[in-house]
């Protein structure tokens, strides 16, 4: 005969006892050792092992999941790992499996389905492991000490197992069962991580997965959350945050699931109050522990259950919260998402997703992400359940990005971005609607560039500011204000007629120039200029609005400044002012995307008989044509944009003498918008530092009348420029004799002869006199002197005999790439031969 086995069996109702050690009676392998109490339980455990425990649930003051807890401890006589099994008055079958994980219980069983008590022991038994309440944690961690780190911050709930590798981590994923996945994805790719995932939630669509992100990708963080994944940590971090995170991640699909089934049971036992109290009380103390809200609403929406949870997260305390509405505690501008939430849940499909603020007890707001849930119970009456996830941080995330993504950082305005997306819409608008009209105002800050130059850019961020400022105090909030970009903005008018906007805009150009704007030292004053076009069903092309506003607004400038001036159909047929606006823009786009060229000219010293250095010649690429000088200036000057023009000639100018040891010695003309502006100086020293170039190799020019126009600057430039080490020329001198007494004062080493004088020299007797002055002039203030135009051999033999000291002209060379300059170099230095 087989030895029989010791059962204790405790339980506190007599009948249910009766009615287990009848089922067990019929095995007839169990020596049973009956009790009504845990604590005389435990007694006896204290002095004997036992095989098999099956315990109640309300057993005395040491519940069943407690007194389960008191027998996995080890403190016991009877074995750590005996086989447990709880009978629960009352049973939810996630619930309990959940709950049977956490206290490392083999089974449990309703009293009601005592009939397969046979096979859930003989399956019970079967299995002799170690038992634990930790849950089986899945760590990718390349840093093996970050591992050890979090794996020992985890010890408590989880069992870690630690890999380096995606590979890895897929590999033990497929071979064993884990409770949850953690991947470090702040040192993988992001793609890589993404394919994990993917993978993962391939084999086990429930697998709970965490993941640890960078602080601030909350795009990332978005994307993985929709590809599956349950939550994640961003770094830094807390690691007992972290621990919180994956517990709460762990055990989520339980809850929520064993939430639905308590909704179910509720419905079940709606006539049977005592078990549906016994019933709450089993699942309060998950909820407790839940950080998800949870709540019932009945079909008004009035609250007939909720969580501790909504108190931490709301300020509200839980009794003065139910029997009231949801939508007490929502802000007003969210109601209607919430009604029409509950409409949906009430109508069908009956489930529905919402996104919201709730009302901090504290008067601050919170976002937060509400599922509803329609439950009806067996006579068709329907409630609501609901479950609330905090999503403040991320929806803040979210709002920070779309806010810079659609602002200007400095003044806080809309930026170009939302202005081109507006304008189409308002375009839309009018194109659909025969009695709707807009207006677009364009305002560019007249002689804004001034106050950069004297004052520094710092002070010129003020100004912006300020005028920002300006105009919220002068149009309406439903209008839309833009900066485009450096000092121009832009407004749209919504419903506005054109006389009106017009008045808005003088309004605008009035506020602007009664303005003080205070720097340290003095307060000043600015104005503005502003073009205007009407939104309307017969104007309604957003680029030609756009075109529209960009020629009034410089008609306006060419007009005095200061002032509005409405697009008209008149404007469009100034062919010139457009084409030119046009052109400007094409020319702008072709110096930034560096589509340009530029030829060398050698420039020939008459005493040596060889190339004194070379003079860098812009030219243009655009649509594969060369554009010259005469074609694009005039359309810069007019878009006050020649510095940009300037900045890449030095740059290319420089990187080609240092690419090129033939350039020994090069010339550079600077436009006068540029020599006056306070960022060329670093520029040109950026440029002579990274490639390492003499700054004796480079010569600067400015024509004369630019020169003169602001003497005192000229003077401080030229000064700069000769400490620096580089040399100056005064271009296309001798056009006035009123100039000469200005040519003393700056300290330049070159003057160039305006070339309409060496052109007719030898037939114009005037012509030749001149330029035998201004060389004479020169060399008297010790300064040499350059011949342009040198297209002949006459003339080049006629400036030598006068004594200029370098002649340039197609005799010479005419300006060639640098790879055919090296290539003409012998034909040139023929010359030489010939002199």
């Amino acid at each position: 005969m087989a030895k029989q086995l010791t059962l204790l069996l405790v339980n506190a109702d007599h009948g249910e006892r009766q009615t287990v050690i009848r089922t067990l009676q019929k095995l007839n392998v169990f020596q049973i050792i009956e009790l009504n109490d845990t604590q005389a339980a435990l007694q006896v455990l204290k002095q004997q092992a036992v095989d098999l425990v099956i315990s109640g649930l309300n057993v005395g003051k040491i519940d069943g999941w407690r007194f389960s807890r008191m027998i996995r401890s080890g403190l016991l006589k009877t074995p750590k790992n005996t086989p447990i099994v709880l009978i629960p008055p009352t049973y939810c079958e996630r619930i309990a499996e959940t709950t049977a994980r956490s206290y490392s219980i083999d089974a449990v069983l309703p009293l009601e389905r005592h009939d397969v008590l046979p096979q859930v022991l003989a399956n019970v038994l079967s299995t002799h492991l170690e038992k634990s309440s930790r849950l089986n944690l899945l760590l990718l961690e390349p840093n093996e000490q970050k591992a050890a780190d979090i794996s020992e911050q985890l010890a408590l709930s989880f069992t870690c197992n630690p890999v380096t590798s995606e590979n890895a981590a897929l590999s033990e994923f497929l071979q064993n069962d884990y409770s949850i996945v953690l991947l470090d994805a702040t040192s993988t790719r992001a793609e890589t991580t993404k394919e994990l995932v993917e993978n993962i939630l391939q084999h086990k669509p429930s697998q709970a997965i965490v993941t640890i992100i960078d602080n601030q990708n909350a795009d990332y963080a978005e994307q993985l959350l929709l590809l599956g994944v349950t939550d994640f940590v961003r770094v830094p971090y807390n690691l007992s945050v972290l621990s919180k995170v994956c517990d709460h991640a762990a055990r989520r699909e339980d809850f929520m699931v064993s939430y639905a089934e308590f909704a179910h049971k509720v419905e079940q036992l709606s006539r049977r109050e005592q078990s549906y109290k016994e019933l709450f009380s089993a699942h309060q103390r998950i909820l407790l522990h839940l950080n998800t809200v949870v709540l019932e609403l009945d079909a008004t929406g009035c609250i007939r259950f909720i969580n501790p949870a909504w108190e931490q997260l709301t300020g509200h305390k839980l009794k003065s919260t139910l029997a009231t509405r949801l939508c007490d505690y929502v802000q007003k501008s969210d109601l209607p998402a919430l009604n029409k939430a509950i409409e949906e849940v009430l109508s069908g499909p009956y489930t529905s997703t919402v996104e919201l603020q709730l009302l901090h007890h504290s008067g601050a707001s919170v976002w937060v992400e509400c599922r509803f849930q329609l439950i009806k119970n067996q006579t068709n009456i329907a409630s609501i359940t609901a479950t609330i996830d905090n999503i403040h941080e991320r929806k803040e995330a979210e709002l920070q990005l779309r806010h810079l993504a659609l602002h200007d950082t400095l003044t806080g305005l809309h930026n170009r971005y939302f202005f081109d997306q507006q304008l189409n819409h308002f375009c839309k608008d009018a194109q659909l609607k025969d009695d709707i009209e807009h207006a677009l105002i364009y305002i560019d800050l007249d002689h804004f560039k001034i106050i950069n130059d004297s004052k520094g850019h710092q002070q010129g961020d003020i100004v912006l500011q300020e005028v920002a400022q300006l105009f919220r105090a002068h149009i309406n909030q439903e209008h839309l204000i833009f900066r485009i970009g450096g000092d121009e903005f832009a407004i749209l008018l919504k419903n506005t007629r054109l006389l009106d906007a017009h008045m808005m805009a003088e309004s605008i150009c009035s506020a602007i120039e009664g303005h003080q704007f205070h720097s340290e030292e003095a307060s000043y004053t600015i104005s503005c200029s502003i073009g205007l076009t009407q939104i309307s069903r017969v104007n309604c092309d957003p680029n030609e609005c756009l075109k529209q506003s960009d020629i009034a607004l410089y008609i306006a400038k060419n007009l005095g400044r200061n002032l509005v001036h409405c697009y008209t159909k008149e404007d469009a047929k100034n062919s010139t002012l457009q084409t030119g606006l046009e052109w400007g823009h094409s020319v702008r786009e072709a110096l930034k995307n560096n589509q340009f060229e530029l030829h060398y000219q050698p420039v020939w010293d008459f005493k040596l008989n060889k190339i004194a250095y070379f003079e860098a010649l812009l030219r243009l690429v655009i649509d594969d044509k060369l554009i010259y000088p005469n074609q694009f200036i005039p359309a810069l000057e007019l878009l006050n944009d020649t510095y940009l023009m300037d900045q890449s000639v030095i740059r290319e100018s420089i990187r080609a003498v240092a690419n090129h040891p033939e350039l020994h010695q090069i010339s550079l003309n600077l436009s006068a918008q540029s020599f006056l502006d306070e960022r060329l100086m670093p520029h040109i020293q950026a440029c002579l530092r990274d490639f390492q170039v003499p700054a004796h190799c480079i010569i600067f020019e400015i024509t004369e009348s630019a020169s003169i126009n602001n003497l005192s600057a000229t003077q401080a430039m030229i000064n700069q420029l000769n400490q620096l080490g580089c040399h100056f020329s005064i271009d296309d001198f001798g056009t006035g004799f009123s100039t000469f007494s200005y040519l003393k004062q700056l300290p330049a080493q070159h003057v160039k002869i305006d070339g309409s004088f060496v052109r007719d020299m030898l037939n114009d007797p005037i012509d030749l006199a001149l330029v035998k002055a201004v060389n004479d002039i020169s060399h008297s203030l010790d300064k040499c002197s350059v011949a342009e135009y040198v297209e002949s051999k006459e003339i080049f033999d006629e400036l030598k005999n006068i004594g200029v000291d370098y002649g340039q002209g197609y005799y010479i060379s005419k300006p060639l790439p640098v790879e055919q300059l090296k290539q003409a170099m012998k034909t040139i230095l023929s010359l030489k031969t010939a002199c």
